[in-house]
């Protein structure tokens, strides 16, 4: 387990795993009156929180399935990425899909927040690669079954 500092500025509770086996901390609006997201339409929402990530570790915004699959209500760049340097207020990019506005409320949990581990590549040129079995095949190579 990696221990993060937050700064809570939105007066809602710290994100929390909502089962013990869940991978991803529920995020909230950090809004003072609902707002209404009307069909594609697009809006930062502020969670009040920033982090200090050890470096080697990223936090991944993505949607909260509940409210993908009712509402059409999902997170536009998913998963949004918080890098370790980063210090600011969390913000959660979020689109109506749906046909029908929907009306986010203040303290609203929005999105998850997955804290996963990373390496960064050094790039090696080289002139060929490896061959295997798919080889340069891409979109819809490998089929439906």
């Amino acid at each position: 387990m990696v221990h993060i500092p937050i700064i809570n500025n939105s007066g809602y509770p710290l994100p929390s795993y909502e089962s013990t086996a869940a991978a991803g901390l529920d995020l909230r609006a950090n809004i003072d009156s609902p707002i209404t997201l009307t069909s594609l339409q697009r809006r930062l929402i502020t969670t009040g929180l920033s982090i200090a990530l050890p470096e080697g570790y990223e936090a991944q915004i993505r949607p909260r399935s509940g409210l993908a699959a009712k509402y059409g209500l999902t997170v536009l760049n998913a998963p949004g990425t918080i890098d370790a340097d980063y210090r600011g207020d969390i913000g959660v990019i979020l689109i109506n899909l749906s046909p029908e506005p929907y009306t986010l409320q203040p303290g609203e949990r929005i999105a998850q927040m997955v804290i996963a581990s990373f390496e960064q590549a050094q790039w090696e040129a080289v002139t060929s690669l490896s061959e295997t079995q798919r080889g340069s095949k891409g979109f819809g190579s490998t089929g439906k079954q």
